[in-house]
Parts: structure tokens; sequence; C-alpha cells
């Protein structure tokens, strides 16, 4: 499934745009404030806690019993619904959020409890450092036999470091002996691996403190208060100034005052879902442009017209003639093929003064399955679609019951045939070739074309060579390329520090933007790299997780700073501030974001794994795909 989202901008008039601004103020964010309020008070909070989640049953009830009064009755039904599945949405969110905290926590503790310097694991087993090696040394090759007895035949040594890591840690569980936990300590403390090199005590000291500091961090994150709404009012605000004029003793509350006064407060309402596509009703007025509606009481009356930009108005278009062939045959069309699959109405924040309903920009957001633009893609979905909802019907069969919906449901969807689209090949891929995609402070992205059944490196491919295709540039007689837009934004991002630097010590406004120019490089990126997957008619596109890097990248800045001015804050925090800048200069998660968008309307699979460790660009994209490839034989094994 490829789903992208697009969006548009909603103009009416005003009246239009001042009653949709009042029912989501006063209802919508007010029922999502109230439902919030109602959770993080209730008497069964510490339980869900514990459990980590709360039940789908509990806020349907509350949102029940708060629609019953009267500041909630003339509240349109989606409106209500879109509340409740917010707030669901927010919770399992922050639960999720939580675990992985506790997670990672729990292995941070486990591995800062066996990390020892060299000295100290001497001293605590009674073991020289030549006899703690050679004792490691056998300890290392028996876990290593262990471990290739359990792979398969086939499987290359390097799949079993996994296996490995986790012999070896439970080994140190089980072991009592001091003298042995301090020998696994010490293959661990070394990647597995019996170090020959003296150890650096800087260099351990460091990484002690970098751990540390990650231990120390998630703690903090774990006492993170719980989700709280929107205050449109700036109520909370005004009551946190009136608690700073006052007496505080205690450090945590004036943490919390601090933050509740310099917290940047959205000044919109939450937006409202609409999670099926019928309930958008599309038309066009007398100059042609496509408008739209929405179900629901009170605002069903309401038309908008859409304004988007050229690249998006195909699919608008294609939203407009899917309802009119809805509308012809409403009892024929499964609501399954029709391309928009749900929808969102949003509040984009603006600037200026005037009512708020003219100051802010009214946008739709639209999910669309992008299988469905193409004749070849609907009969996918369709055949996804008949089977799911056959297997439906045979567990109710099972159960002794029926639907009746489901059974006109999956008629629809093997009978109708009225929708006309376009014809496309649908790509396939080789499935031995898997192209890998590594991330850089120097080169943003470096590609390898690996085939993972022999191990060959088909091709690499470096950030100028994915920008390679000329560009026009005006009379000029020199012939550009693409990757003069990297330079030029790299360029812009020095020009923008040294500007924002002298601002903030004049005391003056320094918000420099780069015109998107990120952005659109990264859109450069991502259609080259796809390019060169379908070149070589890769299965997938493998790139890095990010999860975490920002939390790990944080601590070791923090330990470098304390290595390098031990007891002076303000240089700590001066090293920490240009070593920041030094390293967070592009935005990954936007360019994996656009090579997935990229892949995904392509029909090539994309799959993310943790990026290894690597001397070069090259080989980190190498070994993206070969990880990848040992976590696809774990799982089918």
């Amino acid at each position: 499934m490829s789903i992208i989202t697009v969006q548009c901008q909603l103009k009416a008039t005003k009246d239009s745009l001042r009653h949709l601004w009042s029912l989501m103020v006063e209802k919508n964010t007010l029922l999502v404030n109230e439902l919030l309020k109602q959770i993080n008070t209730h008497p069964d909070l510490e339980n869900w806690l514990k459990v980590g989640n709360i039940k789908a049953e509990v806020i349907e009830g509350l949102c029940d019993n708060l629609r019953t009064e009267s500041r909630f009755q003339d509240m349109p039904g989606r409106f209500a619904n879109a509340a409740e599945k917010l707030v669901k949405d927010i919770y399992k969110s922050w639960f999720a959020l939580q675990e992985e905290r506790r997670f990672r926590l729990w292995r941070k503790q486990r591995w800062f409890s066996l990390l020892r310097s060299d000295l100290e694991l001497e001293q605590e087993s009674g073991l020289s450092l030549e006899k703690l090696r050679t004792e490691a040394t056998k300890i290392l090759i028996k876990a290593q036999l262990e471990c290739s007895r359990e792979a398969e035949p086939d499987q290359a040594t390097t799949d079993n470091s996994s296996a490995l890591w986790d012999n070896l840690f439970t080994a140190y569980d089980k072991f009592k002996s001091p003298r042995l936990r301090c020998v696994i300590a010490y293959l661990l403390k070394n990647g597995c691996q019996v170090n020959k090199v003296e150890e650096d005590p800087e260099a351990y000291q460091r990484r002690r403190r970098k751990k540390e500091i990650q231990i120390e961090r998630l703690k903090e994150q774990l006492k993170s208060r719980l989700p709280k709404g929107r205050n449109l009012s700036e109520q909370e605000w005004l009551e946190a100034l009136e608690q700073a004029q006052g007496l505080i003793i205690d450090d945590e509350h004036l943490r919390q005052v601090q933050a509740s006064l310099t917290r940047k407060q959205s000044p919109v309402p939450f937006s409202i879902s609409y999670e099926t596509s019928t309930d958008l009703r599309w038309s066009s007025n007398e100059q042609g442009r496509i408008c739209v509606s929405f179900n629901g009481k009170g605002i069903s009356k309401h038309t908008f017209e859409v304004f988007c930009d050229q690249r998006q108005l195909h699919w608008f278009e294609r939203f407009y003639e899917d309802y009119k062939i809805f509308t012809q045959n409403k009892d024929q069309v499964p609501a399954g093929l029709l391309t928009l699959r749900s929808a969102r109405l949003v509040w984009q924040e603006g600037e200026g003064e005037g009512e708020p309903w003219q100051v802010h920009r009214l946008l739709l957001h639209c999910s669309v399955e992008t299988r469905l633009w193409t004749a070849q893609g609907t009969e996918e979905v369709r055949a996804e679609k008949i089977a799911q909802t056959q297997a439906a019907i045979d567990r109710q069969k099972a159960k002794g019951t029926q639907s009746k919906k489901l059974n006109t449901s999956l008629e629809r969807l093997k009978t109708f045939q009225g929708f006309s689209r376009p014809s496309r090949a649908s790509y396939k891929g080789n499935c031995s070739i898997v192209i890998g995609v590594s991330f850089g402070r120097a080169k943003p992205a470096t590609v390898a074309v690996v085939n993972v059944e022999t191990g060959e490196v088909l091709a690499y491919r470096d950030v100028k060579q994915l920008l390679n295709k000329p560009i026009k540039e005006g009379k000029t007689k020199k012939k550009k390329t693409q990757y003069e837009y990297l330079k030029r934004r790299q360029e812009q991002q020095r020009l923008n520090s040294h500007q924002r630097h002298n601002a903030q010590k004049n005391g003056a406004p320094c918000n420099f933007g780069e015109s998107k120019q990120g952005e659109y490089v990264d859109r450069l990126l991502a259609k080259a790299i796809v390019e060169v997957a379908s070149q070589y008619r890769a299965s997938s596109i493998v790139l890095p997780d990010l999860r975490n890097i920002e939390e790990a990248a944080e601590s070791e800045v923090r330990a470098r700073a304390e290595q390098k001015f031990p007891g002076n804050q303000k240089l700590q925090d001066s090293y920490a501030k240009d070593y920041r800048a030094s390293i967070h200069c592009w935005s990954y998660s936007r360019l994996a974001q656009c090579i997935e968008l990229k892949a995904g309307k392509a029909g090539i699979a994309t799959e993310k794994v943790h990026q290894p460790h690597g001397d070069t660009p090259q080989e980190k994209a190498r070994d993206l795909v070969l990880a990848a490839y040992a976590n696809r034989k774990v799982s089918v094994s």
C-alpha cells in the first residue's frame, strides 16, 4: 500500500469561515480538552499507567457523557467522532513513547551496570589483563561455535553478531562467579572482541559519562507530564505569570512555571478528521473551480473552493470524477475503490491582525492510495479487498453469524467496473538486487547497489553523481548540474548562521529562512535514487532507521563538552552549541520521507534498519543492505 497526502487551501465567505472556526474552537477543541482533563484526573489513571493502555470503551463512555451537556448538544456528530479518535490516538502515542523509553532505560542501565574500565575488571576478577584476554578468547570461541551450530548452513558469519551479543548477555546474567562475569563484561565492552590495544582512560570516561547522560535524560523524559489540550484563551499563561510574581521555593515548581511561560501555545484549534471519503461532497462552480462541502449537522450547507498547486490539481480532479460516479451509481460503487481514502480539516497558523478565521488559513489534507490512479493498481487493490472481505465473512460464518453489509460490499467489489482509469505497467524488480542509502554530514546521501545473494556491490553513487543532471543557468555558457543547488543551500546555511549570530548579539529578529531550498534538494535526491533503483531493477530501497539518533547525538555532544571543559558550564554550553551547529545541518527524516514517497509512486518497496558504523559512506550503504538481508533471514526462520 502506498498512501500519500496532498493538500489544498479552502476559501469561502466570511460567514462560512467564521461558522467553521466557531464549531472547531467552541465544540471540537473544547471537547478534546475536557476529555484529556477527565482522563488525567480519573481515579483509575495509575492502573492505566501501569498497564500502559486505556480501553477504548472508557474514552467512548466519557465522550458520550460529555455530549449530553448543553454546550455540546449542537455539535456535529462527525466532529465528536473526530475528537474521540484524536484523544485515543494521543494516549496511544503517549503510552507507546513511555513504553519505548522504559525499555531503552532498562537496556542502558543493564549495559551501564557491566561497563567498567580494564583496571577495575583486573581488580574485581583478580586476573591480570593478559590472563583476562586469554579467558575472554576462550569464552568468545565457545560462544561463536554455539552461534554457528544454531545458524543455518548457508548463513554468513556476520549474520550471527546479534545472536552472539544475546548469548554473552545471557551468560553474564547466568554466571555468579565474579571472575567469569568480568571476562564477559570485557568482551561486551569491546564489541564481542578481544582488544589487544591498551585502553584510553579519557575515551573510557567519555564513553561512561555519555551513558550516564543518556540514562539521566531518559529518567527525566519518563517524568514528562500527561497530555494536555490547547488553551486558545491564553488562560494558562496568565495563571503561570501570576504564580511567577509570587514566592516559589520549590525547584520543580519553578521549572514548571518557567515551562508554562516559555512554551509556545498553538493559536489554532485541533483538526477534524474524516475517516470515510464519502463524507466529502465534490462539485464544480460556475467558474469551473472545484469545490467541496462536508456532511454534518450545521456545516453541510457551507461550500468551500479548492486552491492548490498545479502538481496536486490532478488528484482533486480525480476526487471530483470519482464522486460523480459514486453519486450516479450509489448502490453499486464500492467505496473502497475511491481514490480518496480520508481527509482532515486543518487551520494553519498565520500572521497579522484581524479575526482569527481571516488571519489563519484553512487547509484540507487528503490521503490517497496511489495505486488507485491506474487501472492495474485498481485491480490490485480490488483483489486485496475481496480477499479481506471474504476472510471477514468466513470468520463470521465460523461463529454462526452473517453480515448483510459485508456480503453487499463483496458483491460490489466483484461486479463494479465503472471506473475509467489510465493504464500503466506495474513495476517488477529483481529480488536479488537491493539499494542501500546511507546518510551523513559531509554527504547527505550515498547509494550502494548490492546483489544480496552474492554480496557483490554493483555500483556506488555519491551525492555529486546523483545530482549530475544539467540545469539551465540563463545566459552563462558554463555547464552546471543539480549539484549546484546543494552547494547553494550549504552556502545559504553558512550565511544564515552568520547573520543569525550577529542579530542575536544585537538583540534583533533572527528568523532567516532558506526558501525551502533543502526540501527542493531532497526531492531531487529522492528522484535520482529512485531512478537508480529503477535502472538496476532493485526490489527494495533500504533506509537508515533514524529513531533515537538525536538523543544519541545530544548525549555524545554533552559528554564531549564535559570532557573538554570539565567544571566550566559556560564553555561546555558554547562548545555544545557549536558542535550541534556542525552536525545538525540536514533534515534526514524529511529526506527519508521524500525517498519513501517517490519509491511508493514507482511501486518500489522501502525498508528501514539501524545504520551500521563504517569508515566511509559507501561502506555504510553496503552494510545497510546486508543488515536488511540478515533481518529478512531471521524473520523467515
